[in-house]
């Protein structure tokens, strides 16, 4: 049975967040949860891709699961748990936490929100089902091994009014990863010290 590098597993482990900003956080706040299995050819990440609704920001789009903070939510943390059961069928466990990541400022069709979201890695065995809930279209699993080599690289055009903006990119299957999901991935990376190719 494949399984996670030990030296990934304790890179992220050990990953403390920055300090916290001198500001207040906002008054929305946010978490997702990127979980990550061993597959046959490495390291392999959950994402979704979200339902088309006019209403949501990221309609359409790659995202990890996750959502809004509830009141009845006890912390962040809970937050990512209890999305990540609603959006992809998955019981997550606080034991299966490896690290919190620095949450970003959330940005959506060219909208800034007053909301932050922090990403929560987790590492999970391979087997465990998943199932899309009522916001995702489709679950996939991203592998790691051919991102970090490049093989994944692409350019994501976004019209923006009249301006055609270019921003990196992976494709995978013909699913295109960009935005915050991107900017998150990089940030896990970033926190295991894992180098592209």
């Amino acid at each position: 049975m494949p399984a996670l590098p030990d030296d990934l597993l304790r890179r992220l482990a050990a990953h403390r967040p920055g300090s916290a900003p001198a500001t207040a956080p906002p008054a929305r706040r946010a978490a997702v949860a990127a979980v990550l299995r061993p597959g046959q050819a490495g390291a392999e990440v959950l994402l979704m891709r979200r339902i088309e609704h006019a209403a949501d920001p990221w309609s359409g789009q790659v995202s990890f699961p996750g959502g809004n903070r509830d009141p009845g939510d006890s912390d962040l943390l809970a937050t990512a748990l209890r999305e990540t059961h609603e959006e992809a069928g998955l019981q997550l466990q606080r034991s299966m936490l490896l690290c919190r990541l620095d949450p970003l400022a959330a940005v959506g069709r060219r909208l800034s929100f007053e909301m932050d979201i922090t990403p929560f890695v987790f590492a999970i065995e391979p087997g465990l089902p998943v199932a899309p809930g009522p916001e995702a279209q489709e679950l996939f699993w991203l592998p790691l091994e051919p991102a970090l080599r490049g093989d994944l690289d692409a350019e994501h055009r976004w019209q923006d009014g009249h301006v055609v903006r270019r921003l990196p990119a992976w494709e995978y299957e013909q699913r295109v990863v960009w935005g915050l999901t991107y900017g998150m991935l990089q940030a896990l990376l970033t926190a295991a010290g894992v180098e592209r190719d």
